[in-house]
């Protein structure tokens, strides 16, 4: 019996492990056609037009995205890699697939005309929704713990191909659920994943870095000093940035589009006509790459750099407040990379990109709180594996001003345990709705042989026809007379102040209110109306079912 628990438990991990790759293979796929479908079939047409349509399309996009998004995805919301975090801590949930078609059109509107967010967004997105199919598809596979590993796996494939870099897709998709902690138990299958996707995505489009700079840098005492104070002034950055980033979704969000659209839209004509006459380049357009180059390249004033800096957060809040679709890590990325270009502009390092990168590490891993994925992020992308350990100073310098600010609203700080999971349980999961009541006019005689003698009840509700009016103690009966119990109604030893708890509760709220008032029931009430009663007993042996649920499902 053993053996062969052991062998089915074998082949349901193989099994987890070729549709990991599969996930990967598919979200290749999926983000390479997006990639060349928007960035290089829309955008990069958009750059050979004439200024004032560059700078009055950003606007256009977002108008036909939130047209999109209304009558296609059904009112979604604009956002995509928040999907995948909102959808990992929705445990009992599915990942609502119905928007997909209209969010991604939305985003390719946002993107291909030149918005300033990221293609990481919907990359994430792509591959969180393919996941998510394919673990409902093959859901007899995974236990309940693994509910949402392919989901995972679709996060992390997603990163892996769109930035070229397995390891920071890996990382980032276990990193960024939480703001202090990682989804652990996904390890290996978010690797395959990973993996996959990226061999399919270079396939189509070429393994060319991100940033190709060769070789090591060398640093010392001074440049690790240097690091910790960019780290420092990255975790301010980034936590402003943040702070407006989430101002700006409650104007997308409560704001009307009639009100919204035409602000937002001269807002991006104004600083595209800034930024144009301060960098004689349109570089408050498109997802940031062109930006990064900018930022890497030596010789700017520092009054351009900051001018820069501030421009494009503009354009990033605006391009969110108006309620684009794509993602925030490549803007992240370039306000890093734009923050550290000030500090070498100050400094004169022998390496003119040691501070822009470590500047990507610390602005990234502080504004979306994954310190790891960002120093591999930099590692990867740049080709320049020794900036790991001052990129891992700045990256945790910066961690320190941050506190639970983030750009996105749906981290949790840490895992919570797997008992607190089951706390988190609605309190109608351990209710018993078929438990035997008694009417206050019932006699203790009555009361005794039928829920007492019969039923071997030690606690009785008493409930008037739907209104709870107290509880029978078997303790109580034996204070009355026995010749009494004939003539004496249960009313008159029914508790009515005991504790009793509401149908929206969860069974952590129960658990608590038993233990205050030492009792091992509950009764359970709808706006006065008697439900069903929780006891002990209920609540162990729906943590047995769970428990047998999750090691042989």
């Amino acid at each position: 019996m053993r053996l062969r628990q052991l062998g089915a438990v074998g082949r349901r991990t193989r099994q987890a492990g070729a549709l990991a790759i599969v996930t990967g293979i598919c979200t290749g796929l999926g983000v390479a056609g997006f990639d060349r479908l928007v960035a290089e079939g829309a955008f990069e047409r958009v750059l050979e037009l004439p200024l004032w349509a560059q700078a009055v399309l950003p606007g256009v996009g977002l108008l036909v995205a939130y047209l999109v998004l209304r009558w296609l995805a059904g009112g979604a919301s604009p956002s995509t890699a928040d999907e995948y975090i909102k959808a990992f801590h929705d445990r009992d949930g599915e990942f609502d697939q119905r928007p997909v078609p209209g969010r991604l059109l939305a985003s390719a509107a946002t993107l291909g005309s030149g918005a300033a967010m990221g293609f990481e967004g919907p990359a994430i997105y792509i591959g969180t929704a393919i996941g998510a199919r394919l673990q409902r598809r093959w859901g007899r596979v995974f236990s309940r713990e693994d509910a949402k590993l392919l989901m995972v796996c679709g996060a992390a494939a997603g990163v892996a191909a769109i930035f070229k870099a397995p390891a920071t897709g890996l990382v980032f998709a276990l990193e960024v659920p939480y703001r202090e902690d990682l989804a652990r138990r996904m390890l290996l299958p978010a690797m395959f994943a990973s993996a996959s996707s990226y061999v399919v995505y270079v396939a189509i489009n070429g393994v060319e870095p991100l940033f190709p700079i060769g070789g090591a840098p060398p640093f010392d005492l001074r440049d690790l000093g240097g690091a910790a104070v960019l780290g420092l002034l990255a975790g301010l950055g980034a936590r402003g940035f943040a702070w407006i980033l989430r101002f700006a979704k409650g104007l997308a969000a409560d704001v009307s589009p009639a009100t919204r659209l035409p602000i937002v839209a001269g807002g991006l004509v104004a600083v595209f006509l800034a930024t144009h006459a301060v960098t004689d380049d349109a570089l408050s357009t498109g997802s940031g790459y062109r930006t990064l180059a900018w930022a890497i390249d030596p010789g700017h004033a520092i009054g351009a750099i900051v001018v820069l800096f501030l421009l494009r957060a503009a354009a990033t809040t605006l391009a969110v407040g108006g309620g684009g679709v794509g993602g925030l890590f490549v803007p992240l990325v370039v306000q890093g990379a734009l923050l550290g270009a000030g500090v070498s502009a100050l400094v004169h390092p022998p390496d003119p990109t040691f501070f822009p990168l470590l500047g990507v590490a610390a602005f990234l891993g502080a504004g979306y709180r994954v310190p790891l994925a960002a120093v591999v992020f930099v590692a990867e992308t740049s080709g320049r594996p020794g900036f790991v350990v001052p990129a891992l100073i700045a990256a945790a310098t910066s961690q320190l001003l941050m506190g639970s600010a983030s750009v996105t609203p749906y981290q949790e700080g840490t895992r919570s345990s797997l008992l607190e999971r089951r706390l988190r349980l609605p309190v109608t999961a351990a209710v018993r709705t078929d438990a035997s009541t008694v009417p206050p006019d019932a006699t203790i005689a009555e009361l005794f042989d039928h829920h007492v003698s019969q039923l071997h009840m030690r606690a009785v509700p008493v409930v008037d026809g739907a209104t709870y009016l107290g509880m029978v103690l078997l303790h109580d009966i034996g204070t009355i007379a026995r010749e009494a119990w004939p003539t004496t109604p249960v009313s008159d030893i029914a508790r009515t102040e005991g504790p009793v708890g509401d149908v929206g509760w969860s069974l952590g709220t129960a658990v608590r209110a038993m233990e205050e008032a030492d009792t091992d029931r509950l009764p359970i009430l709808d706006d006065g109306r008697y439900v069903g009663l929780v006891t002990t007993g209920e609540i162990l042996k729906l943590d047995a079912i769970l428990d047998r649920t999750e090691t042989t499902t």
